[in-house]
């Protein structure tokens, strides 16, 4: 029908509202055009229309609050739109979401940051180095020449003596996944190119700093003479169990299982639980730890409910005590990696009590091994040397020298 005022406001809804059906009376043109009618009698118009086979509608909005003419004026803007084979609908949850980095980032943290393991660290280097550098830009604006000033920037900086390029990586891998993010919620069109690929990465050396046998008893000293009982008994664990410093922090006594020895970590970095079997030394740790009431967290924090947030002060405290400035907290997890090595156990073992996903990962503690290598190598030299007549406990010079006379023929 020819829509007018007069007709909208004489309409009502005919549809079965128990089956929430639609009354929708459409215009005789634009084609797609009309008006749809709810149970509570509110009205608003909507435009029907296909894009790429398709059928979709759009609710363009609500009668009393926009005027017919000023509906028909959207409808043509929208059938311009489809010409250019732009959907009405993502181009209005575009402008919806917005179109610049801050709006990216503060939709990625609430989305997606605050649901992964890695979310702090991702919030942490968003409001660190891209907000200040590209807050309001548009994000169509960054190109791959912004990408590389801002990894550089990063990287050349100092902290504690060593150039940040790990942490300029980190804000390079996070550009990418912003951007990947802003293509999935079509913030950006479709095609358009990821300004972080491509972008060569700064070479990395991996770390592989442990707390050595002769650290250890001065390590020991410093973590026992900390005043804050949480963050001791939180270091304790750490040595003794190779947990990550948010899997500890995060964990709760209703995942402890004192009768199978057994600490499940539900918040992992790879989203599996992973069931922890605990030694004898670990679970004494565990029962000399106060529970609060109303608490449910086994490593406490000063806020009622909470756990402890903030375990790097005491580690300082600690390291510093020790003379060990440059461990961190996460080389206590290695530490226990290296030294199961060096007792003789496998890769795989070592896999499975780190929780490792990836081979690779364990694979760094291989050289750890060397030790039993060389053992079995020694014994394999000493038989070699008996066979060939010499003592097997000759020094090498003896034999070195041996093969000299032999040579010359003396």
């Amino acid at each position: 029908m020819k829509l007018k005022k007069s007709v909208i406001d004489a309409l009502k809804y005919s549809g079965d509202a128990s089956k929430n059906e639609k009354c929708i009376i459409w215009a005789d043109e634009p084609n797609g055009f009309g008006v749809r009618v709810y149970p509570s009698g509110k009205k608003a118009f909507v435009y029907s229309y296909r894009h790429e086979g398709r059928k979709q509608m759009k609710t363009i909005g609500r009668y009393g609050d926009i005027t017919l003419a000023q509906a028909e004026d959207f409808v043509k803007k929208d059938i311009a739109a489809l010409i250019d084979n732009k959907n009405p609908l993502a181009e209005r949850k575009k402008a919806r979401l917005g179109d610049t980095v801050r709006q990216l980032c503060d939709l990625y943290i609430e989305r997606h940051a605050s649901q992964k393991k890695s979310g702090d660290e991702d919030e942490r280097r968003i409001k660190a180095h891209i907000l200040p550098v590209w807050g309001a830009h548009k994000i169509k604006s960054i190109n791959r020449q912004d990408v590389i000033e801002l990894h550089h920037k990063i990287g050349k900086n100092i902290y504690r003596g060593k150039p940040t390029i790990y942490e300029a990586n980190r804000v390079l891998s996070l550009v990418s996944k912003l951007f990947g993010f802003a293509a999935q919620m079509e913030m950006i069109d479709a095609g358009h190119p990821n300004p972080a690929i491509g972008v060569t990465k700064f070479n990395e050396e991996s770390r592989d700093r442990f707390v050595s046998s002769e650290e250890l008893p001065k390590l020991i000293e410093a973590i026992d003479a900390e005043l804050n009982q949480y963050a001791r008994s939180a270091l304790w664990l750490y040595l003794l169990a190779g947990l990550r410093k948010e899997e500890l922090l995060t964990a709760k006594w209703d995942d402890v299982d004192f009768s199978r020895k057994e600490l499940r970590l539900t918040d992992t970095k790879n989203g599996k639980t992973h069931y922890l079997p605990l030694s004898d030394a670990a679970v004494t740790v565990l029962n000399q730890i106060p529970k609060v009431s109303d608490n449910p967290y086994i490593i406490v924090g000063k806020n009622p409910g909470c756990h402890l947030v903030n375990i790097d002060k005491p580690w300082q405290r600690v390291r510093k005590a020790a003379g060990v400035d440059d461990v961190h907290i996460h080389d206590l997890r290695r530490t226990v990696g290296s030294w199961l090595a060096q007792a003789g156990n496998s890769l795989h073992l070592i896999g499975r009590v780190l929780n490792h996903s990836n081979s690779s990962t364990t694979a760094v503690y291989a050289r750890f091994g060397q030790d039993h290598v060389r053992e079995a190598l020694d014994r394999h030299g000493d038989q070699i040397l008996a066979a060939a007549g010499l003592k097997p406990t000759a020094e090498v010079v003896s034999f070195d020298k041996a093969r000299k006379r032999a040579d010359s023929g003396k």
